[in-house]
C-alpha cells in the first residue's frame, strides 16, 4: 500500500498521507515522496493547486520515531529538508486539510500552506523540546511571526497541544469544519483557486512572501543544522530512549 496518495484532477494535485494504522506518522520514503511531488507540480502545468490532507481522525502524528532513529536525516538532501525547501519555496497555492491530532511537522508544515482548513477535533502541537531538540521548518520565525512572542513560547516551550479554536484565532486556520467535510471542504476551496488565472495566484503569492522568502529558508537550513547536533545530545538520546521504552524521561541531571 503507497502511503503517499498522489491524485490530480481539476488542476489540483491532492497529497494523502495514507498510513492509517501508524497514525498516519511520516517515514524518509515518504518525506522522499512529498518532496518528488511536490517538486513535480511547481513545473507541471496540469497542476495549480497543491491540498495537502489526511484521515478524519488524524493528520499526522509526525515523525516515525523509530524510522527517524534508523535514518536520521544527514546532509543537505535529506528527504525531509527536500520537502521543506520544496513547500517553502513553492510558487502556486498550497492547502491543507487537517483533521485530528498534527504533531511535529504535521504542525510545523502548515505555516508554509496559503489556506488551512480544520476539524473540530483537530489538536495542533510541536513538542519538540520535549524531544530534546528544537524547532524546525522555519517555525522558530514563523510561530512567532503569527502568533505573537508569548503565544509562540508557550506553544514552543511548553510544546502543549493547542485545539481548531485557538489555532483559528491566531490565523493558523480559515476555517473549522465537521472533521468528515474538511477534506471536501478543502477540495473545493482548491478547485475555486485553480479555476481562477494562475499567473495572478502566483503573482500574488510572490509579492506576499517577497519580503521574508530568502531569510525562511535560510532559517530552514540554521535551524537543521541545530537539529542534527542536538539529536546527538544526552537529552534527545534520554527523549526517544523513554519513548521506544515507554517510560517517562529524566531530564533531571541534563
Amino acid at each position: 500500500m503507497t502511503d503517499i496518495l498522489q491524485h490530480i484532477d481539476q488542476g489540483v494535485m491532492t497529497l494523502t498521507f495514507n498510513r492509517l494504522d501508524k497514525k498516519n506518522s511520516i517515514t524518509a520514503a515518504m518525506y522522499a515522496s512529498l518532496a518528488d511531488a511536490v517538486e513535480h507540480a511547481q513545473t507541471n502545468a496540469e497542476v495549480r493547486v497543491v491540498l495537502i490532507q489526511g484521515h478524519e481522525t488524524i493528520f499526522s502524528a509526525g515523525n516515525d520515531i523509530a524510522d527517524f532513529l534508523n535514518h536520521p536525516p544527514s546532509g543537505h538532501d535529506a528527504p525531509v529538508f527536500r520537502f521543506l525547501r520544496a513547500i517553502a519555496g513553492f510558487s502556486k497555492p498550497l492547502l491543507a486539510a487537517v483533521a485530528g491530532p498534527a504533531v511535529g511537522i504535521g504542525t510545523t508544515l502548515l505555516f508554509h500552506c496559503d489556506l488551512v482548513y480544520a476539524g473540530d477535533n483537530a489538536a495542533f502541537s510541536m513538542p519538540f523540546v520535549n524531544l530534546g531538540l528544537c524547532p524546525e521548518a522555519g517555525s522558530s520565525i514563523l510561530v512567532p511571526q503569527m502568533m505573537g512572542h508569548h503565544r509562540a513560547a508557550e506553544a514552543l516551550l511548553m510544546g502543549e497541544p493547542f485545539m481548531a479554536e485557538a489555532a483559528q484565532e491566531v490565523g493558523l486556520i480559515n476555517r473549522v469544519v465537521p472533521p468528515t467535510e474538511v477534506n471536501s471542504y478543502a477540495q473545493a476551496q482548491a478547485r475555486k483557486l485553480a479555476a481562477k488565472p494562475l499567473s495572478s495566484l502566483v503573482e500574488t503569492k510572490r509579492l506576499m512572501k517577497s519580503g521574508q522568502s530568502a531569510q525562511i529558508m535560510a532559517q530552514i537550513e540554521a535551524e537543521a543544522a541545530s537539529f542534527g547536533r542536538m539529536l546527538q545530545e544526552p537529552a534527545a538520546r534520554e527523549a526517544f530512549g523513554a519513548f521506544m521504552e515507554k517510560r517517562r524521561p529524566d531530564f533531571s541531571k541534563l
